[in-house]
């Protein structure tokens, strides 16, 4: 997703290449400005404001935000002694974060003494997104990592025909899906109820969520589990998929025009990073 992440041009499995004369460094790390208004919420308290935020993309992870020093609050980072080394960036100190009553332990990092060319995360702050309660922009919450201002979603109209198959059997024939299209992905494309023989679609508990499109349900069908997904409530972003359901192509046959569509590398996600350990629970509104 975005610029480090699943695909992106600076994560491991880049579904592109630079056109360069002599091979890149096999880690690039990349750190700019965000220009957005960022905050962090603690035990009822906005412990840190900024709008001075470095955004920083690790191949391989989610964008993480670093906040200088002085936008965070006094007494919020207790020093804990813990020390790890970055690969990259050299020694790392871990902070507790506290608040009121509550403490949180190694909830916050920083690199003490990265080299010149990353000179811009000198004196700056990571939270650790589980062990925060909350991040905004503004006065929005923002869900699973920091905006990857790289990332982008695009849903177009179609007329092709997508005809969905568990054996002999049809699951959905339509000659209107949405394609969506989505940085870091191949393209999804989604099916009008209407289009579909909803009885052989069967809920199944556990749902996920996506930063950018917001929760998702899945099915089974017939023994083919989690074969399709739907987002019934979506982001604003990606309002044009709601209700509409996706197919999972090496779970069922999925044909576009009469070609059968296969899973590509890179759709599945896998969630990575000491900012992760997230579920669906922090998308329900709080």
């Amino acid at each position: 997703m975005g610029l480090s992440w699943q695909q992106g041009p600076l994560s491991a499995g880049a579904v592109g290449h630079f056109l360069t004369a002599d091979p890149l460094p096999e880690r690039l790390l990349f750190a700019e400005r965000l220009r957005r208004r960022m905050r962090v919420r603690f035990d009822s308290a906005w412990i840190a404001d900024s709008e001075n935020v470095v955004l920083l993309h690790e191949p391989g992870r989610y964008p993480v935000a670093y906040f200088p020093h002085e936008d965070i609050g006094e007494r919020v980072l207790v020093a804990g002694g813990k020390v790890t080394h970055h690969k990259d960036l050299g020694e790392t100190a871990w902070y507790a974060v506290r608040a009121g009553d509550r403490t949180t332990e190694r909830a916050a990092w920083e690199f003490t003494a990265p080299p010149d060319h990353a000179a811009e995360l000198r004196g700056r702050i990571a939270f650790a997104w589980r062990a925060m309660d909350a991040f905004y922009e503004e006065d929005e919450r923002i869900l699973g990592h920091a905006a990857d201002p790289y990332h982008r979603i695009d849903i177009r109209s179609t007329s092709r025909t997508l005809e969905v198959r568990l054996g002999d059997t049809v699951i959905a024939r339509s000659e209107r899906p949405l394609v969506l299209y989505e940085s870091g992905f191949a393209p999804r494309w989604y099916v009008p109820r209407a289009d579909i023989d909803e009885s052989r679609l069967r809920p199944v508990e556990g749902r996920t969520f996506c930063p950018y499109k917001g929760l998702c349900d899945y099915y089974d069908i017939g023994a083919a589990r989690r074969a399709a997904w739907a987002y019934r409530d979506p982001y604003r972003e990606a309002d044009r998929i709601g209700g509409l359901v996706s197919f999972e192509p090496d779970e069922v046959e999925v044909r576009l025009d009469g070609t059968r569509l296969r899973l590509e590398p890179g759709q599945n996600v896998v969630p990575h990073g000491v900012d992760r350990g997230l579920d669906a629970d922090e998308a329900e509104p709080s």
